[in-house]
């Protein structure tokens, strides 16, 4: 298209140029009449788009930063003509990477001193971290003879969490109860073990004030305090790129503005054809879960990069997880059990560890007898891959970890992850489906 324009802005300035050739070489009125029009249509031309192009200010606002599978991400564009000569028309083209992102539009007859606001709502698809922009303008003259742009380049980004599913008791091992030794570490939430007392800093609240401190040293003294004995949670997902199968189709949802509109809850959007997703979509839920329960939480992976998330409690580890799984892939290439021997000083004495894995491979077995008789209480999470057009099942290696009286969990292709992951777990069971 750009090159047409060009040939016709070519095409034109020959005209003119021949025009005055002819004008010279003849004499006759009629060629110096026609380039001087065609001259000044030039010119003219030159000056429209170039007048079209300024004076103009875009502005962009992203309704969230941070949002979540199956949930809309909403922005709002506002153009904007600050001269007294109208715009005959301006494109916006938007070259953001978020999927299904369509937000370039054409404005048409800007008046002077006028602006003119859209909206675009699309439903996230694919969870990770994404960039908004650059943006381009695009212009051209009545003529089409000077197509003329200008970037914008200022970029942003947006964090697309993975979705979670809504578990309601999840099962952990009989018999351990959520005590042991104080665990020696500060912490910013108010609990049952105080630790000792310090200058009061800003943004202390007043309730950890200790009057009779304040009171001998005549300054604002605050309590400190360790978190409550309780035993930690780590969640490990298997990210090693030999476990999982490859998505054969993923289902998205559609593009239909009435789907837009309805804004398609959670229970309507059904999770890609990938062993990926499922283990990230139920680490997530098994972290929220937990988190939402008051419990110290902390995330194991070795995907494309090593990620250690510390346990801590509250909504900031809970954005903490979900941020890191956003943008977790299935590329390592160290199997989960060596992951857990290589990081077993995180791990105390009474850790509960619950892994998520698409492994067949029976020698998992063992690797969770061995951390079994370290003190750590394990539950294993399989994601089946033969649900997902893979070769082998892990309905043998569920039924030899129940076996070994490890708790197992079996999710398949398809499954409810909140009905499977909510299921009360028994020992007459050699897993639950």
């Amino acid at each position: 298209m750009l090159y047409q324009l060009k040939q016709r802005r070519t095409a034109v300035f020959a005209l003119a140029l021949l025009a005055l050739v002819g004008g010279l070489t003849t004499g006759r009125d009629i060629f110096f009449n026609l380039a001087y029009m065609l001259g000044l249509l030039l010119i003219l031309s030159f000056f429209w788009a170039w007048i079209n192009l300024n004076w103009v200010h875009l502005a962009r606002a992203t309704r969230v930063r941070r949002t979540q599978v199956g949930r809309p991400l909403e922005e709002r564009f506002t153009i904007r003509n600050t001269s007294i000569i109208p715009k005959l028309w301006l494109e916006i083209r938007d070259f953001s990477n978020v999927p299904g992102h369509k937000t370039s539009y054409v404005v048409n007859n800007l008046g002077p001193k006028r602006s003119f606001t859209w909206r675009t709502i699309t439903i996230c698809r694919e969870r990770g971290r994404y960039q908004l922009g650059p943006i381009q303008l695009r212009t051209s003259d009545p003529f089409g003879l000077f197509p003329m742009q200008r970037d914008l380049t200022p970029t942003s980004n947006v964090v697309i969490y993975p979705i979670t599913f809504d578990i309601y008791q999840f099962a952990l091992p009989i018999g351990v109860l959520p005590g042991g030794d104080a665990l020696r570490r500060r912490t910013h939430y108010v609990t049952t073990n105080a630790a000792g007392v310090r200058d009061y800093a800003p943004g202390d609240s007043f309730s950890r004030i200790h009057w009779p401190s304040t009171a001998r040293r005549d300054r604002l003294i605050v309590k400190e305090f360790e978190l409550d004995p309780m035993a930690d949670i780590w969640i490990v997902p298997d990210m090693a790129v030999f476990s999982h199968i490859t998505p054969r189709q993923a289902e998205l949802i559609g593009e239909s503005e009435p789907a837009l509109l309805d804004w398609l809850g959670l229970e309507d959007f059904e999770l890609p054809d990938a062993t990926e997703e499922y283990t990230v979509a139920v680490a997530a839920s098994l972290a929220q879960y937990f988190l939402r329960h008051d419990r110290s939480v902390g995330m194991l992976a070795y995907g494309q990069s090593n990620e250690v998330v510390q346990p801590d409690r509250g909504e900031r580890q809970t954005n903490r997880i979900l941020e890191t799984l956003a943008v977790l892939r299935a590329q390592g290439n160290v199997p989960v059990s060596d992951v857990l021997h290589a990081e077993s000083h995180l791990f105390p004495r009474g850790t509960t560890v619950i892994v998520v894995t698409p492994t067949t491979q029976e020698d998992w077995a063992a690797s969770a007898r061995q951390l079994s008789r370290r003190g750590l209480r394990l539950v294993t999470v399989l994601i089946d891959p033969e649900s997902f057009g893979g070769r082998r099942s892990g309905t043998k290696l569920a039924a030899l970890l129940q076996s070994s009286g490890m708790m197992t969990y079996l999710v398949k292709r398809g499954d409810n992850l909140s009905a499977v992951l909510s299921q009360g777990y028994s020992r007459s069971n050699s897993f639950t489906v």
